[in-house]
């Protein structure tokens, strides 16, 4: 029996080592890997960190269909951002590669690995306004809109690159 297709969003987020290269790099990756059916992207954000003192981000959201489950999709995008140098060592620190599944169909999931939707999805305009860019008229599990949050969450330190 063949798996089933999944429809995921993920939020891509570099801050360290030329980040731009960085969500790049990790594009090509996702686009490139076997379990990637159809892909896409938003544009590319600069944003104002969240947590300590540390540069600016960029952010994207990029939206795939996929058959992996979700816990072997994470452990694929864990796999691409130790690629990449990734390195955990202070919470909400600087990083060179964060990818994080923001979305799978309308799932919720609640793993100690794992929470579908993310848990900051709907307070971070640097997730919610290229999410919008990509699907506005996309709903939540809970049914709100994403074209309306991004709308009332505003763009206060977000800057869409050309």
């Amino acid at each position: 029996m063949a798996a089933s297709m999944h429809t995921v969003f993920i939020g891509l987020g570099s801050n360290l080592d030329d980040p731009v290269a960085q969500l790049q790099q990790a594009w090509a990756t996702l686009k490139a890997a076997p379990w990637c059916r159809e892909a896409k992207i938003s544009s590319l954000y600069r944003s104002v960190a969240v947590g300590p003192p540390q540069p600016d981000y960029i952010n994207a959201v990029a939206q795939v269909t996929t058959d992996l489950a979700p816990l072997d999709l994470l452990d694929a995008l864990q796999a691409i951002e130790l690629n990449q140098g990734r390195q955990r060592l202070i919470h909400w620190g600087p990083r060179t590669l964060d990818l994080d599944i923001l979305l799978i169909d309308q799932e919720i999931i609640q793993h100690e690995r794992l929470q579908v939707p993310h848990p900051y999805l709907t307070e971070r305009n640097f997730v919610l306004i290229p999410l919008a860019e990509l699907a506005p008229e996309l709903r939540l599990p809970d049914g709100r809109n994403i074209g309306d949050l991004a709308a009332q969450i505003g763009n206060e330190g977000l800057t869409r690159l050309a």
